[in-house]
């Protein structure tokens, strides 16, 4: 009988087949014989203390204007089934956490989850990434508008952002007396009620934003450098970057290195550093992207190593 595997993604119809990365792992998985089972959000639930899904057989196919195929969704248990990854993409809200509680549940029945619930939920990936501070820049993480003002004011020049974005959206360049920088934080912290990020502005983000993608603590050997277009600061491909494959660096091997052991340890088998320069800047574990891209200019196959790994068996941790 084949091995199952279940995916709980934003929706597929949406997405952009040519560089995304979910379609990229499911299209290695159907290679190998799984039996693809799909679910969004809205389709978890527990019964009688079991996880459940709303899922739906899937196929994919390699085709940009013709990628999937659904059957019928039907109620089934969690239990029975080999591997559900978990690539629904950020803001980790509520809801968010909620899901990983269910797919805690799944873990606890025998399923294999990618990546960990608790990894999922524990790591936030600004937050982090301040747990490796030799790795990182200047950087700051409060409410209070007054603390964040003396940190600009420190550094001169920052990025501001909050904790629970992705794609490059609410991010914002200032300095110290930039006459937008009250508006700037009073959006990011709605009037100090949640915590926004500030880092010292990393020049370096000209050459590229870099991104990592590690496979049960290890690096793959080639970064995806997200350059800035125009004159938007943002090296973000949502956000119009251009992505250049680039060889790692010996400093993007040591923060690797610095970084690899904990992801191991909690469980995050599939993750994506985010360097700039000499810099680590997030440790994205929801959904990492970049694998097409990376695939494409270097004849990888980054899924299929994720796959060599997953049936390997789980690292020591």
């Amino acid at each position: 009988m084949p091995a199952t595997l279940a995916v709980l993604m934003d929706r597929i119809d949406a997405i952009h087949p040519e560089k995304d990365t979910t379609l990229a792992l499911l299209l290695e998985a159907q290679r190998r014989g799984y039996r693809l089972l799909y679910a969004t959000q809205g389709a978890l639930a527990i019964r009688d203390g079991e996880a459940w899904g709303h899922l739906a057989p899937l196929t994919v196919r390699d085709d940009r204007h013709d990628w999937f195929t659904l059957g019928a969704a039907e109620w089934r248990p969690f239990a029975g089934i080999d591997v559900a990854l978990a690539r629904k993409d950020p803001p980790v809200d509520a809801q968010f956490i909620y899901d990983t509680m269910v797919l805690e549940s799944a873990q606890a029945a025998g399923v294999l989850v990618v990546n960990d619930p608790r990894g999922l939920r524990d790591c936030n990936e600004k937050l982090f990434a301040l747990r490796f501070p030799q790795c990182c820049a200047p950087t700051l993480v409060a409410r209070d508008a007054a603390e964040l003002k003396r940190f600009v004011a420190e550094h001169g020049e920052v990025v501001l952002k909050p904790l629970d974005g992705m794609g490059g959206r609410s991010i914002f360049r200032s300095r110290h007396g930039d006459p937008n920088l009250n508006v700037i934080l009073e959006t990011l912290t709605g009037n100090g009620h949640a915590f926004a990020i500030a880092q010292k502005f990393i020049p370096e983000i000209s050459a590229g934003d870099k991104r990592i993608l590690m496979i049960d603590g290890e690096p793959v050997p080639y970064a995806l450098a997200r350059i800035p277009q125009g004159t938007d600061f943002r090296g973000n491909l949502a956000a119009g970057g251009k992505g250049v494959g680039v060889p790692l660096s010996e400093r993007d091997r040591w923060i690797a290195a610095q970084v690899g052991p904990e992801l191991v340890r909690r469980g995050l088998r599939f993750v994506g550093l985010d360097v700039i320069g000499d810099w680590l800047t997030e440790v994205n574990v929801t959904s990492p992207t970049c694998a097409r891209e990376l695939d494409a200019q270097f004849d990888l196959n980054i899924a299929g190593m994720l796959f060599d790994r997953l049936e390997r068996g789980a690292p020591a941790r």
